[in-house]
């Protein structure tokens, strides 16, 4: 297994982890309150800890890290609405069309891939049974957009920007747009315990970007895509042991079907090599475990 690969399977199990655990905030606060109070967390932190400076970026790099605060804002509120109504594999597993659509956009020369995803969302969501929460996969839709223009907006700026001082800007343009969506009430109810559950999930959330971010520096972001097939899976599994969201056998089929259908998308992942020690050639992504 690479960095790259090693780094993108961590960010996964912890983003996963993360919002197995946001479930409960979610309860209490709502989406938008649990969105915002982990990104407002995160985007404290990363100030702190990372100091960016306006020297260090060029207008247009501003630009691009401005564009990534958005997206994060999209796919963190949207993702945590969808969880509130739609089981974490479920609404992951809808999630991951975003990557596997960014990965597809990179070799359109076979469609089969995009075909069994479809597939496999439709046996998750059962529409036919007339159950479905269609505003739950609405959200999960939506924030599938949001990330596939996350994968591709973090390994634009982390290419230009040294380190994390690319996130350290992001991450608190998508606390702000966040602050736009929750009522002012709700932020001044918040209880000391909550604020507290929130700094955790905040670093939590800060830790993955991270990794994320380094791993998209190593690897295309087809290949990428690929390995983010798998989050549908660490997705029911931790649904599935910390939630107590046990799946169907169609559940359990369709999730498959999507993760086939990513690790099928590409095989082919090693970006080039560019200037800067970070920007080192790696293996293909047919070193996935």
């Amino acid at each position: 297994m690479t960095r790259g690969t090693a780094l993108a399977v961590a960010a996964m199990l912890t983003v996963q982890a993360s919002i197995a655990a946001s479930v409960g905030l979610i309860g209490e606060i709502g989406a938008e309150g649990a969105a915002w109070l982990r990104l407002s967390w995160a985007g404290l932190l990363l100030l702190v800890l990372i100091r960016p400076r306006p020297r260090d970026f060029s207008r247009r790099d501003l630009g691009a890290t401005a564009l990534l605060g958005v997206a994060t804002a999209g796919a963190t509120i949207l993702f945590m609405a969808a969880v509130g109504r739609l089981p974490l594999g479920t609404a992951s597993a809808i999630e991951f069309l975003g990557p596997l659509g960014v990965a597809v956009a990179q070799n359109r020369r076979n469609m089969t891939w995009p075909v069994l995803a479809a597939a496999g969302v439709l046996l998750l969501t059962r529409p036919w049974e007339g159950g479905v929460d269609l505003a739950g996969v609405a959200f999960a839709l939506g924030a599938a957009v949001c990330w596939g223009a996350y994968i591709v907006l973090t390994q634009k700026v982390g290419d230009r920007v040294d380190g994390l001082k690319g996130l350290a800007v992001s991450m608190p343009v998508a606390a702000l747009v966040a602050t736009l969506t929750v009522h002012p009430s709700a932020i001044a109810a918040l209880t000391g315990g909550q604020v507290l559950r929130g700094l955790v999930l905040g670093a939590m959330m800060l830790v993955a970007f991270g990794m994320e971010m380094l791993a998209l520096r190593r690897l295309t972001t087809a290949a990428f895509g690929t390995l983010m097939a798998l989050e549908p899976a660490f997705g029911l599994l931790i649904g599935a042991v910390g939630l107590h969201q046990t799946p169907g056998v169609l559940g359990v089929a369709g999730v498959g079907l999507v993760v086939t259908a990513g690790i099928g998308a590409t095989r082919r992942g090693a970006r080039p090599a560019v200037h800067g020690e970070m920007r080192q050639p790696v293996a293909a992504a047919s070193s996935l475990p």
